[in-house]
């Protein structure tokens, strides 16, 4: 089910064990070679994704057979290096590996192909690689924008001059690509690398995984690359994907940031024997005092009893995983320093700007270079707000944030975004993580459950939150803008944008004022119920809502709680009390209060309200099926406080 948006309470500990999906990496590369390999593979735990998935489709396109079986085991058979069909048009999404890989195979393969993707890939470039391509007598022409995809790619016509050159310090995809396709030029190769070459661990994992295929490459330190001649791809007959190395970040940070000793974090599937180089994360998240413990194919860590303490990074080696540092910088003391990270730049979208960007949201001091990030942690100064996290449909800008639910409750955007590397990774996440317990109290106007509430919040030391009074709020704030209470689109946009703020002592201001008397007032109360049956209305203000729950924990009252608000609440309470209970104790308050009231008038509103509260279209007031239900039509309020701490103390 698609969901525009996923909420986060503030998250409190973790603990527990993941398996790893398999690597993306090495699952597109090893689909590549695989394909053209003489003979059939048999791949194991290969990563199933979007990305994934567009080479997969890429591959069935160029006339290979590529399937499961029922237990999940994927066969490619080889073609030797000349793919059945050779025309074909062939779209990658925003699958870089893919669209690099593909681009130098096919442009030495012998066909004619367009290769295209989504609007972001057009604007990554791949000039560098259709350089050298192009010094090889790859014929590959620029359908858009010269520099960048869409190619159209012709038959090559292989020129043996012995030396190609390429730059590497965009991007480590253009030098994998073109060592890849090399093979298909049946020639003895070499390549030369002219400035740094940048995510050297990716190559290596790539040269080791050529030779798992029968095709050694002569390395000269990082700047020359020979190929053979005659060199050729070989199956391997049966091939074990390791686990995402990448992904393994999240996790292992997760453990550094939450996690008690006797309760680690345990991350299955990738350990010290690893291909992949962003295995290194581990030494990282280890610098910055997390307990982290390496195994063969397993790691497990655990926060450090001080604390995490920031740190100066090159991060060169891990380009993918040094994104979960900038999240994990939050938890850390003093600041931390991301350095060589400029390819981040042309990624899925412009990682060092989304990143800065996105923790300034949250409020962290961020300082943005071409190729760096400084994040300065909060203090009692700059403390984190939370903030709904855009994506900009990056899978690693959804992952990194989510760990900063354990500073403060987080909206993520578009989280659907993660199912191109790790379609799962929010139910892995929440099956590790314990969020701040919460109580949600429904019931209709004038039961007391917002006393009630308030009570068993101060008992337990919990935030409070009157849902009500941001509903009164909002329909004051339309009163006082001239907006009409039944102008749906103009009261969503009053509350989108709601400059409220609660005291610990019950005083509420709306922007800037204190107006705790005003909203008590019975027009404001009926103000509230009108606005609070418009669905633009509650969509405004769920979210801020939502943002209550933090540590240690929260008591929110209201009419749909435990219906839509906190539906995972552990404990839901349904407080009532009959109408005529109801108008009495409202009659008394306002004489109490010095006001005058007609007891017959007071529960002719109680009953219209009702009406109103339990018949509105969205979130209708209701018992949910598994909220305990409590009458006080006699019992006084210390009896019910103490029912509801009872009910709690059994959770």
């Amino acid at each position: 089910m698609f969901m525009h948006f996923l909420d986060f309470p503030q998250l409190v500990r973790a603990g527990g064990t993941v398996r790893l999906p398999g690597s993306k990496s090495i699952s597109n590369r090893v689909l590549l070679l695989a394909a053209l390999a003489e003979g059939t593979t048999e791949i194991h735990n290969l990563l199933l994704s979007d990305d994934t998935a567009r080479m997969r489709e890429a591959l069935q396109a160029l006339g290979l057979s590529c399937a499961a079986d029922a237990s999940g085991v994927w066969r490619v058979e080889g073609c030797g290096g000349r793919f059945p069909v050779r025309q074909a048009e062939l779209f990658l999404g925003n699958a870089g590996t893919a669209f690099r890989t593909l681009t130098a195979t096919l442009a030495l393969a012998g066909g004619d192909y367009l290769l295209d993707g989504i609007p972001r890939m057009r604007e990554r470039p791949i000039g560098d690689l259709v350089d050298a391509l192009r010094q090889l007598g790859a014929r590959i022409t620029y359908t858009a924008n010269p520099g960048f995809p869409p190619l159209r790619l012709a038959p090559a016509r292989i020129e043996a001059n012995g030396i190609v050159r390429i730059r590497g310090n965009v991007s480590s995809q253009f030098l994998t690509g073109l060592i890849l396709a090399l093979p298909l030029t049946g020639v003895r190769v070499t390549v030369e690398v002219e400035g740094e070459l940048i995510s050297r661990p990716y190559v290596d994992m790539t040269l080791k995984l050529m030779q798992r295929f029968g095709v050694t490459v002569e390395r000269e330190g990082w700047r020359r690359f020979t190929l053979p001649a005659g060199a050729r791809y070989r199956t391997p007959g049966v091939f074990h994907v390791e686990g995402d190395a990448s992904s393994a970040s999240y996790f292992l940070a997760l453990g550094a940031i939450a996690a008690l000793p006797e309760n680690p974090l345990r991350v299955e599937g990738v350990g010290r024997a690893a291909l992949q180089g962003d295995v290194r994360f581990a030494d990282a998240i280890a610098a910055m005092g997390g307990v982290v413990t390496m195994e063969e194919t397993a790691m497990t860590a655990h926060a450090p009893a001080a604390g995490l303490r920031g740190l100066t990074l090159d991060c060169n080696a891990i380009p993918d995983a040094a994104m979960t540092l900038a999240v994990a910088a939050l938890f850390a003391r003093g600041e931390t320093r991301l350095a060589n990270i400029a390819s981040w730049r042309v990624k899925e979208t412009d990682r060092i700007a989304a990143m800065a960007k996105e923790l300034g949201k949250l409020g962290a001091r961020v300082e943005e270079g071409a190729d760096y990030l400084v994040i300065v942690p909060p203090d009692a100064e700059h403390p984190l707000v939370p903030a709904a996290i855009a994506t900009y449909d990056d899978h690693r800008m959804a992952m990194c944030f989510s760990l900063a639910a354990f500073a403060v409750p987080l909206r993520i955007e578009d989280p659907g975004c993660v199912a191109k590397t790790f379609p799962d990774y929010f139910e892995r996440l929440q099956a590790l993580v314990t969020p701040a317990p919460v109580i949600a109290v429904d019931g209709p106007t004038a039961s007391g459950k917002g006393t009630v509430a308030a009570r068993v919040a101060a008992a337990l030391g919990f935030h409070y939150l009157d849902s009500g009074a941001l509903y009164r709020l909002t329909a004051l704030a339309a009163k006082e803008a001239g907006v009409d209470w039944a102008d749906e689109a103009g009261v969503a946009a009053l509350a989108a944008r709601l400059e409220a703020r609660f005291g610990a002592a019950g005083e509420i201001w709306l922007n800037g004022r204190e107006v705790s008397a005003e909203i008590r007032s019975e027009a404001m109360a009926s103000g509230a119920s009108r606005v609070a049956a418009l669905p633009a209305v509650r969509e405004s203000l769920l979210f801020r809502q939502r943002a209550f729950h933090r540590a240690p924990g929260l008591v929110g009252d209201g009419r749909d709680m435990a219906s839509v608000v906190f539906p995972a609440a552990p404990l839901k309470v349904f407080l009532t009390a009959s109408a005529e209970v109801r108008a009495e104790r409202r009659y008394r308050q306002l004489r109490a209060r010095g006001e005058t009231a007609d007891k017959a008038v007071l529960l002719a509103d109680l009953r219209a309200r009702d009406a109103r509260d339990m018949n509105r279209a969205v979130a209708p007031l209701r018992q949910e099926a598994d909220a305990r239900w409590l009458d006080t039509d006699t019992l006084g309020i210390e009896e019910a406080v103490a029912q509801v701490l009872a009910w709690f103390a059994e959770r």
